[in-house]
């Protein structure tokens, strides 16, 4: 049976807690930065968890299982 691979996007983009939550990172940071105000800045860049439908979905691309 072959090796199961791992989403490569998927694996650039979100990051397993040692507890084996998943963060990703907000959106509105990409670009067009000047204008906002620096809390805002502040508040966006920090790591988001990821919404329970959704992390069944990035668990598979991962290649996780949920016990892990």
């Amino acid at each position: 049976m072959p090796k199961m691979k791992s989403h490569s996007g998927a694996k650039k983009r979100f990051k397993t807690t040692g507890t084996g939550k998943l963060l990703r990172r907000q959106a509105n940071l990409g670009h067009l930065n000047a204008h906002k105000p620096s809390t805002r800045l502040r508040r966006l860049s920090t790591p988001e968890s990821v919404s329970a439908p959704d992390a069944k979905k990035v668990r598979k691309l991962l290649g996780k299982h949920k016990g892990r």
